[in-house]
């Protein structure tokens, strides 16, 4: 977990597989790089604050739910860190990247945590406003945390899988999203 107090230098937080970042400074740009992984951005613009997980799989089955690899318990240190520095609830709004199949040897991991990001969201009662996810490529993505402002672009690999690429995306409003 990474929260970002400092001043107007621009910086940049990777948050890799296993963490999440929040931050209420303008000059914060949080970064990653996706495959089957997905990364939830939640923000409040009304107070401008957000967050960045990388999740790795959706939930655990047995008794192992408090892992930073799995999104029900990134998805909520997020959330409950986001409301600690500020965040209202009701004003929270969502962006969900990544959950590719980049492997067939692998199953659809992507899939599976496609589905979760989804439901948890709604169960919570958190609008999606924009999702980019599903097809077969990794995806680098800037998210800033204090507008919700979230750039993407989709990154070649070397593996071939069978499917030309298929993405899934699903502006739900008018969104601050730009490809790069």
């Amino acid at each position: 977990m990474t929260f970002a107090k400092t001043a107007a230098t621009p910086q940049i937080i990777s948050v890799i597989q296993g963490e999440y970042a929040v931050s209420d400074q303008p000059n914060v740009t949080m970064s990653t790089v996706l495959g089957s992984c997905i990364a939830a951005c939640l923000y409040d613009q009304n107070r401008r604050v957000g967050g960045m997980n990388h999740f790795l799989l959706p939930e655990a089955k047995t008794g192992d739910g408090q892992n930073v690899k799995y999104g029900a318990y990134l998805m909520e240190l997020l959330i409950n860190d986001l409301l600690k520095m500020g965040a209202q609830r009701h004003h929270l709004r969502a962006k969900l990247v990544g959950g590719g199949k980049m492997s067939q040897l692998l199953g659809d991991v992507g899939a599976k945590n496609i589905e979760f990001g989804r439901r948890y969201l709604i169960n919570e009662g958190i609008p999606i406003d924009w999702e980019s996810m599903g097809g077969v490529q990794a995806r680098r993505v800037h998210f800033y945390p204090t507008t919700g402002e979230l750039k993407e672009k989709f990154v070649q690999n070397d593996a071939q899988i069978d499917k030309p690429a298929v993405v899934a995306r699903r502006p739900k409003r008018q969104s601050n999203v730009e490809l790069f």
